[in-house]
């Protein structure tokens, strides 16, 4: 089975080891003429964790991120709402890793040529469009604007929220949906604070700062800082042009003037970005169907949401692996009929690419609904409401946070996003077992 995967980026890499796992040799086209560690700061949930630890690479996450150990609320003044362990600190079975997203994508970059050659990922090429029923890709080398045509059995568009696969589909779509917010990512390099494995969020729904640690402390107790300032910036959907864009400390920080807390002082660590880069906050309508005969969308190119809860990354490894496992059984369902001869396909009234196209559809109605259901959440009450809730009720401070809200309250708000996104410790774990048993079978 030939396998073609238009994007380099998390999703893309992952889905080309969980492949090559099964027995299917794939090969990715990335757009960029050369795939360096981008970005900043991201988080990968147990839930994902769990599908890169049976790629084998724990070790390498270890070597890179940070186990986050808790996460943290608090309201503008830093006065302390909620904690709750994450990973292994909280029992799941595999850590939540706090890591600079270019590095994990370097680190499945670095794995992909390993295991698959140097041949696996073709770099500045560009799927310009595709032919779905046929299984055909329309590819322009970025080098010198030369275009072929490539044939596979199965196309995965992993080209990310401005998916040129996406927008062939559905050509009247637009720019993404903006939220009214403006986010503000850089890094810092200083000590970390509370237990030094440890994310904070702080503020209101208006006015918000993420922060944690994305690397292990250096001799002088020193961490790579990952950060992002969000204020509220209403008007309509800044220009694709605007996006990723450096800017001055000066757009944003005044706001967070006042912001020095015991255990934190946000301009200090505003101060120590050398560069910040502004982000509206986006995402996209859940679409009516991803696939289209051997053609399917896969991370953002299929369900772009906001970055809240840490989900981003982590959905786009989970629909990696659901894809995976669907071509798996198509590839054994190919190889069934061939060594039944092609005249019992025939008999049957079923063309070569129906396996296909069945496993881009059982796919399909797996993940769509599950990812919809996380974009609409991200929306409304995420798991970062109990600080909105706070705002509400006491915006000049309290003396106790049960105050306002009760312990099970905000025990409920937890829990109801974690069912939303997957993450039961249960659910985690019993997989992770069934993994380690079935390895041990041999």
């Amino acid at each position: 089975m030939k396998v073609l995967i238009v994007g380099g980026g998390i999703g893309g890499l992952t889905l080309a080891l969980m492949l090559h796992a099964r027995g299917i040799r794939p090969r990715i086209v990335e757009a960029a003429v050369e795939v360096k560690p981008l970005g900043v700061g991201i988080n990968v949930q147990p839930s994902a964790v769990a599908e890169l630890a049976m790629l084998d690479l724990l070790d390498r996450l270890d070597a890179t991120g940070v186990r986050t150990a808790e996460v943290g609320y608090y309201n503008k003044f830093g006065q302390h709402i909620w904690t709750e362990p994450r990973g292994v600190d909280a029992g799941y079975a595999v850590p939540q890793f706090s890591i600079h997203r270019g590095r994990l994508q370097m680190l499945l970059f670095d794995a992909v040529r390993e295991r698959l050659g140097e041949a696996a990922v073709a770099a500045g090429v560009e799927a310009v469009s595709v032919e779905p029923d046929a299984g055909r890709v329309v590819l322009r080398d970025r080098r010198d604007g030369g275009t072929r045509i490539e044939q596979a059995d199965a196309i995965v568009a992993a080209d990310g929220i401005h998916s040129a696969v996406r927008r062939q589909f559905y050509p009247d779509e637009g720019l993404p949906r903006y939220s009214g917010r403006i986010l503000w990512r850089a890094t810092s390099y200083d000590r970390p604070w509370l237990t030094g494995r440890t994310m904070v969020m702080v503020g209101h729904a208006d006015q918000k700062l993420v922060a944690y640690p994305i690397t292990m402390p250096d001799a002088e107790g020193r961490s790579l800082l990952n950060w992002i300032a969000e204020l509220r910036v209403p008007g309509d959907t800044p220009p694709k042009d605007d996006w990723n864009r450096e800017v001055p400390k000066s757009v944003f920080a005044p706001a967070f003037a006042e912001w020095k807390f015991p255990w934190l002082d946000v301009p200090k660590l505003f101060d120590g970005a050398e560069r910040v880069f502004e982000f509206p906050m986006v995402d996209r309508d859940p679409l009516p169907r991803w696939s289209f005969g051997r053609v399917t969308l896969l991370g953002d190119a299929a369900h772009p949401m906001y970055p809240i809860g840490s989900n981003g990354a982590s959905q786009a490894i989970l629909d990696a692996r659901v894809l995976a496992d669907e071509l798996e059984k198509a590839a054994a369902d190919l190889a069934a009929g061939a060594a039944g001869g092609a005249a019992a396909g025939e008999a049957q009234g079923q063309a070569p690419a129906a396996p296909i196209e069945r496993a881009l559809k059982a796919y399909e109605a797996d993940r769509l609904p599950k990812t919809a259901r996380i974009v609409l959440a991200n929306r409304g009450h995420g798991p970062d409401h109990v600080m909105q809730i706070v705002e509400e009720r006491a915006p000049n401070g309290f003396r106790h946070v049960h105050d306002v809200a009760s312990h099970d309250e905000l025990v409920a708000i937890a829990a109801q996003y974690k069912a939303i996104v997957g993450l039961e410790i249960e659910t985690v774990n019993a997989r992770m077992k069934a993994w380690q048993q079935a390895r041990e079978r041999g």
